[in-house]
């Protein structure tokens, strides 16, 4: 038929195949000899599920990425509205005091904590410990590249030139090393 519907549970995929019959005319020899051709296009749509782990929501933990507070963690304890929510820190744990953020200057984490709307700082704060953010955070790659980042941003010149020299000696070693074995 012209539509064809077949669901895969294994991949929680939707294929919709729909054919559809053009008929263009064209002229072959003389004006008054058309000839009709019918052509089947057939093409599919795969809708499958969001690819989106991060969102919105209360307890998320996100990094704050532009502004006086940059680079610190704060925890999303209410939505505003759909620009706008309210984070928390736990102050004394990332330094950021309550405050009405737009999305634009947050990044979204993959953490979470269990929190109920509108946490008060002792929730919060419990609510960290428990699940062991900070630990996890600085655990993550994200965490080590920002580290990584800031160290290399600090580095003078001299302590540039020490890092150039260490990899030329690496790569030297590395590549005698390779020569030994082949």
């Amino acid at each position: 038929g012209p539509l064809a519907v077949s669901f895969d549970q294994q991949q929680t995929t939707l294929h919709l195949v729909c054919r559809c019959y053009f008929e263009t005319r064209f002229c072959v020899g003389s004006p008054t000899h058309l000839h009709t051709h019918t052509t089947s296009l057939s093409f599919s749509i795969s809708l499958t599920t969001m690819p989106f782990h991060r969102y919105v929501e209360l307890g998320r933990v996100v990094l704050i990425n532009y502004g006086p507070e940059a680079g610190k963690l704060a925890t999303i304890i209410d939505i505003v509205d759909q620009n706008k929510c309210l984070i928390d820190g736990p102050e004394s744990i990332t330094g950021v005091t309550r405050q009405v953020i737009s999305y634009k200057r947050l990044a979204l984490t993959d953490l979470k904590v269990d929190i109920q709307r509108n946490a008060r700082q002792k929730s919060l704060l419990k609510a960290w410990t428990e699940a062991d953010t900070m630990n996890k955070w600085e655990s993550s790659s994200w965490a080590k590249k920002l580290t990584a980042r800031k160290t290399r941003a600090g580095l003078s010149d001299f302590d540039r030139f020490k890092v150039m020299v260490a990899k030329k000696q690496k790569t030297a070693i590395i590549a005698k090393k390779m020569a030994e074995l082949a």
